[in-house]
């Protein structure tokens, strides 16, 4: 079989490569291990959150934002420190001037659509110079992340159509084929049909071997979040002792496979230790795939503490520096930590990651989306209330500190000392003002329209029984993002050990780090993500087009 271009793995960035080959006119073969049903990849399964610089979402909320501001940011929180980081850097830069000027226009043509309410994620860790985002630039997609996938989905369905295009599903690439230094081709099994459901876990049963030969091979095969093992063995020390038991934020499918296998053909991967795990994860009362976790998008209100009842110390609040929060929780000795909060914090601070959790904006549903500004938490968030495993909800706080002694390792949570710990919390309610952080950054969170909206709850006491009932939510580890991957220069052209590119071989989305081997340093800002993958696979679709 002989085509121009190969692209392995169908998730975003795969389809986004795909798509760009075949615009230029040439042939291109989509391989992917997993069936049809699974196309789109992880990215069907995000919020679908972008982010965006200086748009005009973010003008109407009444936010200055800029490239400056937004560089500034990327850089205070990707902390480049390495003679390997000259790759990432330049994409970096190159990403935030995609993501401040064309983005946005290029992802409407197509027809997709973004909230008018613009998020704010990852907070920072208090420096103006330091890890965070200065301002909200978290723009979630109408449709979540299926709306992200549909695009690119119906362009290549489209070029399928026309011949340009031919989709393989069930095609595992074992190996790149390598002659006289040039990448000419995939070889490896073509695995027995599936009919699993999207996520699920697919059989390995092999049926026949395959050799798929091309001007170009474009790796876009996703990163390591559900391989347990390979997350724990190139955890870094930076972050403390890897855990004994996180829960999983990505299908099982996402192993790492292709990383080996192309670092064995020569090209060269860096920075394998950045990686993006969450530490706010509950297990999905209704899951999908084994052992599968649901990220919490938290405000800022509640009340955040370690497996012993210790309050974190600033700045770890909710939602404000994912890794430094998870090193702090790393020195515990614990792989979990709580929220306390109470009925009103989380009718309008908690979101839940995941495109099945928000049926409202998945579905496009606008009445649907309209009930949550009516009393009670949307629909999913009472479902994990009722019926997750991580949840405590109790009347008076003896209930809850015994609810959470039962579900943790062991009864570790000592009640008077909570509550002195909450009372303590509480007095700083009485004014608009306190020398408490997290009640300081509440009120100044509440500055921005987006939240007072529908984002931070108006500041209360947690004992305040008119705020009940109380809860408690245990939080687990929940894997997530390579930061690292395959070195690539400005065209998505795989490099080798010397610096020089490896001909033929092209990498996009989590497989190189979203750009250059890591182009997030050690941080993201979030949003960052599916925009790496559109950049990436875009990137190297059109260079591989323009060099047959």
């Amino acid at each position: 079989m002989e085509t121009d271009v190969i692209v392995v793995g169908a998730g975003l960035a795969g389809l986004t490569a795909a798509a760009e080959v075949a615009d230029a006119g040439k042939r291109v073969v989509l391989l992917d291990q997993e069936p049809e049903q699974s196309l789109g990849g992880q990215a069907f399964w995000s919020l679908g959150g972008l982010f965006l610089v200086d748009s005009p979402e973010q003008r109407r909320m009444g936010i200055k934002d800029s490239r400056e501001l937004a560089m500034q940011d990327w850089l205070g929180s990707a902390q480049f420190d390495r003679e390997e980081d000259r790759w990432p850097r330049r994409w970096a830069e190159a990403y935030v001037d995609f993501a401040a000027g064309e983005k946005r226009a290029w992802l409407r043509e197509m027809g997709h659509r973004v909230f008018p309410i613009v998020g704010w994620a990852e907070r920072g860790d208090g420096r103006a110079d330091g890890h965070g985002n200065s301002v909200p630039r978290f723009h979630l997609t109408w449709g979540t992340g299926p709306g992200v996938v549909a695009p690119f989905e119906r362009r290549c369905r489209e070029h399928a159509s026309a011949g340009r295009l031919r989709f393989a599903f069930r095609h595992r690439v074992d190996d790149l084929v390598v002659e006289r230094g040039t990448v000419v081709g995939v070889r490896g099994k073509v695995l027995e049909p599936s009919s699993v459901e999207r996520g699920k876990a697919s059989s390995r049963a092999e049926v026949a071997d395959f050799e798929l030969r091309g001007q170009a091979v474009i790796v876009t095969s996703g990163g390591i979040g559900g391989n347990h093992d390979l997350v724990r063995k190139t955890w870094p020390k930076r972050l403390g002792t890897p855990p004994r038991t996180m829960v999983a934020g990505v299908p099982a499918h996402v192993d790492g496979r292709m990383l080996g296998i192309t670092e064995t053909a020569g090209a060269r991967l860096i920075n394998p230790d950045r990686m993006w795990h969450y530490v706010e994860g509950v297990r999905n009362w209704d899951p999908i795939w084994d052992n599968h976790g649901i990220r919490i998008l938290p405000g800022p209100s509640s009340l955040w503490l370690d497996a012993t009842g210790k309050r974190l110390p600033a700045p770890n609040f909710p939602g404000f520096d994912t890794l430094g929060t998870l090193t702090h929780l790393r020195t515990t000795g614990y792989d979990y930590s709580w929220f306390v909060l109470t009925q009103k914090i989380i009718e309008k601070e908690f979101a839940l990651s995941g495109s099945e959790q928000n049926p409202d904006l998945t579905g496009k549903d606008v009445k649907l989306l309209l009930s949550r500004v009516k009393s009670g938490a949307p629909g999913p968030i009472e479902a994990f209330k009722r019926h997750g495993e991580d949840f405590v909800v109790a009347d008076t706080l003896t209930e809850l500190v015994r609810g959470m002694n039962r579900i943790g390792d062991e009864p570790l949570i000592v009640e008077a000392e909570l509550r002195d710990l909450i009372e303590q919390r509480d007095r700083e309610i009485d004014n608009d003002f306190s020398k408490d952080a997290q009640i300081t950054a509440i009120h100044a969170a509440r500055k921005y329209r987006g939240d007072k909206l529908i984002r931070v709850a108006t500041p209360h006491k947690l004992l305040d029984p008119k705020a009940g009932p109380l809860i408690a939510v245990r939080l687990n580890i929940l894997t997530r993002k390579t930061l690292g991957g395959l070195e690539t220069d400005l065209s998505g052209r795989c490099l080798t050990s010397s610096g020089e590119p490896l001909p033929g071989l092209y990498a996009a989305g989590e497989v190189n780090g979203f750009g250059g081997g890591g182009m997030m340093g050690y941080n993201a800002l979030e949003g960052t993500f599916l925009g790496g993958c559109l950049f990436s696979g875009r990137t190297a679709g059109r260079a591989a087009a323009r060099a047959l």
